[in-house]
């Protein structure tokens, strides 16, 4: 709350009218022992004025870098519009809508959020949404594992080329849960996953097979292959894509002759900033047979008694509510902030506006590709389709370069050389519709400068 509008008077009628002594009798349950006796290293308090004056300083030694960064959080442009009215009192304060009767607006929003998003996916039914895109993918691995039961070994055939923070965060929520996710390797040429080596795992039961559109590298998966494959043999696809780049490619609910089963991903594209990493939120659609297995809140239009529209929570089967530990899921939740800037953020770009961001985010990093590619030096490492990230190798280790950009104020990307070693000194770099064709010929020039030193 930005103003707590209790007195001292106040607070003394309250403590009167309840019998206590003061604040802190309220807690006297708690052990002696328990209780801090004081913060070491904490300054005194300070008024509004200089607390303003600190923060404005501290935010300005974040600058304001030209940013090539991708891998999983986006850059861009949000209309003013969409975080003014989504501060708006009726929606920042708004909390958990168990009450329909009194939470009938933040409800509707949520009902447009899962409309927009299965008519992004092309699937049937969508929850509220989920953390982030990582725990969102393994939610819907264990989903799929829940609505394709094996009588031998749960197995998730997991590619490479999946985001490497996805695939550790999978690994933490599933593995102790009898998980065991099979490793699929990336073209060295083209950048994606072979559909050639499933052949390998056929006649073996596979519960589910993980398809990233686009993947990691920003390479364009042959999905249709891919999802023919699994579901030819018993598996169960799940789609982890950029919501963005459904304005312009096939959705998951159209690939091969039946469509992926369950799609997520991170929300972050439609409208929420990057922020120092966050908050962001997740995003989990299905088809309709498996919505009883989906976590996470899910709103539906009805009518009440006098045949009046109206919106509700259905199908809950969350730690708070009455199931507890037969819940389908324990650690999802809704980031109902970010999902109502995601809902007025899809609702003013519209379907045409969603395709340009992507157009010009595409258009943009081919023409990097080109200016950094023509750089002696400097190589593209993979030849297939690409959405809006490519990767590149310098003749030099990462880091230092990175950081002799950094001191420049320009974020050449992301290093991959933890993560894919095998790529050598391999970058991954983004350019959205925020960038300029003067931001691209400052970020060339910068790196060939300095490759030439």
């Amino acid at each position: 709350m930005p103003f707590i509008p209790h007195t001292e008077s106040d607070v003394r009628e309250m403590l009167a009218a309840i019998g206590a002594p003061t604040a802190a009798a309220l807690f006297d349950e708690i052990p002696p022992e328990l209780i801090c006796k004081g913060l070491q290293g904490v300054p005194e308090g300070l008024g509004e004025m200089d607390i303003v004056r600190l923060m404005q300083g501290r935010a300005k030694l974040d600058g304001q870098p030209l940013n090539f960064i991708g891998a999983g959080a986006y850059e861009h442009h949000i209309p003013a519009a969409v975080w003014d009215i989504t501060t708006r009192g009726e929606f920042y304060s708004a909390y958990t809508p168990y009450q329909a009767e009194a939470s009938q607006g933040t409800l509707q929003l949520l009902y447009e959020f899962q409309s927009m998003m299965t008519a992004l996916t092309g699937m049937e039914v969508s929850n509220a949404s989920m953390y982030d895109g990582a725990s969102a993918l393994a939610e819907a691995l264990l989903m799929a594992v829940r609505s394709n039961p094996k009588t031998g070994a749960v197995r998730v055939l997991m590619p490479k080329a999946v985001h490497p923070y996805y695939r550790e965060a999978v690994r933490a929520i599933t593995e102790a849960l009898g998980v065991e996710l099979l490793p699929l390797e990336f073209d060295a040429a083209r950048g994606d996953t072979p559909a050639a080596q499933l052949k390998q795992y056929e006649g073996q039961e596979i519960s589910a097979l993980v398809i990233p559109q686009p993947n990691f590298f920003g390479v364009l998966e042959d999905v249709d292959a891919l999802t023919d494959w699994a579901h030819a043999n018993g598996a169960m696809v799940v789609g982890v894509v950029n919501p963005l780049s459904l304005a312009l490619l096939k959705p998951p609910g159209e690939w091969g002759a039946k469509g992926a089963d369950i799609v997520c991903g991170d929300g972050q594209p439609l409208g929420a900033p990057l922020s120092s990493g966050g908050p962001y939120f997740g995003f989990l659609t299905a088809k309709q047979q498996f919505v009883r297995q989906m976590p996470g809140r899910i709103v539906g239009r009805t009518v009440d008694v006098d045949g009046k529209p109206g919106f509700t929570l259905t199908l809950q089967a969350r730690e708070q509510h009455i199931r507890r530990s037969k819940a389908t899921s324990n650690i999802c939740t809704n980031q109902g902030l970010l999902v109502t800037a995601a809902t007025i953020h899809m609702s003013m770009l519209g379907a045409e506006g969603l395709a340009r961001v992507g157009a010009h985010s595409v258009s943009n990093t081919q023409a990097l590709v080109r200016k950094l590619g023509a750089i002696p030096g400097v190589e593209v490492v993979f030849a297939g389709d690409r959405f809006h990230e490519a990767v590149i190798r310098l003749p030099r280790p990462v880091a230092p370069l990175l950081e002799k950009l950094a001191k420049q104020d320009i974020l050449g990307g992301f290093d991959l050389g933890r993560h894919y070693p095998e790529l050598g000194n391999a970058v991954l770099v983004c350019a959205t519709e925020t960038k300029s064709e003067a931001d691209l010929d400052r970020y060339a020039d910068a790196l060939r400068k300095l490759l030439s030193q």
